[in-house]
């Protein structure tokens, strides 16, 4: 595993240099989208809703759509000048006891090591958790973001796990429920029957992604039958061509068109300016159709994380 991040625990005069992991990770089968003739890849294009049209990488911007529906465009110079957090510390701020956390607030989850130095400070506060019952609630900063977490023990390692905050937790008010009579003590006595007649430790390992291996298992008889396909290469440099060519088309379309307005329809010098622009439209297509088109560079800009993950 490769450190996501470096910093400290620090709890009263004791701090504890270690490394954060992230501590799991999604086997979801991934599917593409394909088309179906040969399996070449569907690609998506960037558009405005207004008019359809392609937007650029460099004119993408970040917007906040306020509740009227206004929406205010925020700079990169905006968005560097709000708070941020660069502190490598996980801060203790109290220990509370394990129950007190919901566990619909548990969000992301990461394991602590430290530094070979610092091993007998983070074993003394592994064993203070674990035989306390309690949960560590701090505050970390990842990517310039401070977040709650709490810290708890899993076999022999101390756990961050990230907090949501409260106001993200959705409030469950369901009208089905209201007026429901009580249970007869009969009816509870039978339910606590059955739940001790089915009671077991939970073992996770007694459970199988059936659907992942089924899909698998699907996979691979196809490819052993021979059903399969190779996707068909794609020539950037000709698909540059044609893009090239077609706005250079387009922008000789509009200058000849220009032109034209201007000379009014009669005049003489005008008209031979139009010409002169067509033909050196004409020079720069035939050179765009010789020259191999160079692909634009493109750099995708991804906006900091709302928390750690």
């Amino acid at each position: 595993m490769r450190a996501m991040w470096k910093g400290a625990v620090s709890f009263g005069l004791v701090t504890i240099p270690v490394r954060l992991y992230t501590a799991t990770e999604s086997h979801d089968i991934q599917f593409h989208q394909v088309r179906a003739s040969d399996g070449s890849r569907i690609k998506y294009k960037r558009v405005a809703e207004a008019d359809g049209q392609e937007v650029a990488y460099a004119e993408i911007a970040k917007g906040y759509t306020a509740p009227d529906g206004r929406t205010v465009i925020l700079s990169d110079e905006d968005l560097a000048s709000l708070p941020s957090k660069s502190s490598k510390e996980i801060s203790v701020e109290k220990f509370v006891p394990a129950p007190q956390i919901d566990p619909i607030l548990l969000d992301k989850t990461y394991y602590l090591e430290p530094d070979k130095a610092a091993v007998k400070p983070y074993a003394l506060l592994r064993e203070a958790l674990r035989s306390s019952d309690r949960m560590a609630v701090v505050t970390i900063a990842v990517r310039s973001r401070m977040t709650m977490a709490v810290l708890r023990v899993r076999d022999e390692v101390i756990v961050l796990q990230t907090l949501l905050w409260p106001d993200e937790i959705r409030t469950a008010d369901f009208d089905v429920l209201d007026g429901v009579l009580e249970p007869s003590a009969a009816e509870v006595a039978m339910a606590d029957l059955l739940i001790n007649s089915m009671a077991a430790d939970f073992e996770p390992n007694d459970y199988a992604d059936d659907y992942q291996e089924a899909v698998e298992a699907l996979v691979e008889r196809k490819l052993a039958g021979g059903e399969s396909t190779v996707a068909p290469q794609v020539d950037t440099a000709d698909a540059g061509q044609v893009v090239d060519l077609l706005a250079a088309l387009q922008k000789s379309v509009d200058r000849a068109k220009a032109a034209r307005a201007q000379a009014g329809g009669g005049d003489a010098t005008s008209a031979e300016a139009a010409s002169a622009d067509s033909n050196s439209d004409a020079d720069s297509v035939g050179a765009a159709a010789e020259e191999p088109a160079t692909k634009p560079k493109t750099a995708r800009k991804r906006s900091a994380a709302k928390k750690a993950g």
